[in-house]
């Protein structure tokens, strides 16, 4: 009777560089299901450290039991990323039509429209891949050294699954350098869109810019938190701080605020956010504001300004542990700010997308923030990201959105 693979390495896999836990490494964890192993975990000699960044390897524990087939980076702090369970596992354009497959059969299931994010990188099996779709084009960001070496039958399964007929290739961001990886961002099927695409969601259009945006033009992930804000802005004066392209501004409008205004530091963000305005029939009821966020709510403060629903969504104060004290401080120095702003028995939104920030962390900033900003509150709601960014029950990372709706008295 055959082995398993768990206690051998099929014959197909045979001809495959093997690397190995060291003897403390927790093994057990990578067999429940954990998709990553450090530098400090891996047995790294010349032969292991020599492998090209994006290799194919078998991963074996101390006692040279196979664990499945992994991607291997010798320079990456993640020296290697858990593929498949098969060791003997061919990493094909088929191979990837299965995963996308599967992660588009989900999202199809949730949304009546084709934009959203499809794949989901770990939590839907395909290591630091993002995908995000909007109707006939879909931005990849191929964030790990072996996405990028297999670009080419990733984007034609894309194709394949979806029927997109345009896929640019998004290739910036923190976690491109830290696997050593270049930045760009290049059309790798189709024609590059001249223009934003219109995405309609929560009642109001977004415009997105696929090339020249943050990230991949649009954050979906805010979606089903857009949609709880909005039913706390019907009638109210609006203030939606680090908007991007509109936000929560515009989600509020189509749930029948009375009016928006929207902060960002970016003037092509907020140009894009006034097009999305005037493209949903509300640019009666939204204004804009340029500058960094901090100094607008402390000259909001001065002027003695009030509004019904205040929101703040900031970029990543602590994108790792590294930062996590200095972003917990700048979480609550947003609270403390934006406290003043809101009318008595108005409501905060706070939102944090930093990893290292766990949810209880953030809440206590942002509890401490309020209260330094001289208001009471209770929280009313907690929100994460929306259903098309699964989290993989294993990596914490994966569940990184945080959105907590405050009540504010007196």
């Amino acid at each position: 009777m055959p082995e398993s693979p768990e206690n051998s390495t099929p014959a197909a896999a045979a001809g495959r560089p093997v690397v190995r836990l060291r003897p403390k490494a927790e093994a057990r964890a990578i067999r429940h299901g954990y998709p990553w192993v450090y530098a400090d975990e891996l047995v790294l000699d010349r032969r292991s450290a020599g492998l090209k960044p994006g290799s194919l390897a078998v991963l074996e524990d101390v006692e040279r039991r196979v664990l499945g087939l992994v991607t291997v980076n010798p320079a990456s702090k993640i020296v290697a990323r858990m593929l498949d369970r098969d060791p003997a596992a061919e990493i094909t354009q088929a191979w990837f039509a299965t995963r996308i497959a599967r992660a588009l059969a989900m999202r199809e299931r949730l949304y009546a429209t084709p934009h959203y994010r499809l794949v989901h990188a770990e939590a839907d099996g395909l290591p630091g891949v993002v995908i995000d779709r909007f109707g006939d084009t879909a931005v990849v960001q191929p964030n790990a050294a072996w996405a990028e070496a297999h670009i080419e039958p990733l984007v034609a399964a894309l194709a394949e699954v979806t029927g997109v007929t345009t896929v640019i290739k998004n290739g910036s961001g923190r976690a491109r350098g830290l696997e050593g990886l270049p930045e760009e961002v290049v059309t790798v099927l189709g024609t590059t869109p001249a223009e934003p695409v219109p995405v309609l969601m929560n009642g109001a259009t977004y415009m997105a810019d696929l090339t020249h945006g943050q990230k991949t033009g649009l954050f979906f992930d805010q979606r089903e938190n857009h949609a709880f804000t909005a039913r706390l802005a019907k009638g109210a004066k609006v203030l939606d701080v680090f908007t991007h392209v509109g936000g929560f501004a515009l989600a509020a409008l189509a749930g029948g605020a009375q009016s928006a205004l929207a902060v960002d530091a970016s003037a092509p963000a907020l140009a894009l956010a006034a097009k999305g305005a005037e493209a949903s029939g509300y640019a009666d009821r939204f204004t804009t504001r340029q500058g960094d966020a901090f100094a607008v709510l402390e000259e909001l403060g001065r002027e003695g300004a009030q509004f019904d629903v205040v929101i703040c969504d900031p970029p990543a104060f602590a994108p790792a542990k590294p930062a996590l004290e200095a972003g917990l401080r700048a979480y609550e120095r947003v609270a403390r700010l934006a406290a003043p702003l809101v009318a008595p028995g108005g409501y905060l939104v706070l939102c944090s997308c930093s990893h290292a920030a766990d949810l209880s962390s953030f809440r206590n900033a942002s509890a401490r923030g309020i209260g330094r900003g001289g208001r009471r509150s209770q929280v009313i709601y907690t929100g994460f990201a929306g259903s098309d960014h699964p989290v993989m029950p294993q990596l914490a990372e994966s569940g990184y959105l945080k959105a907590l709706a405050f009540r504010l008295d007196g």
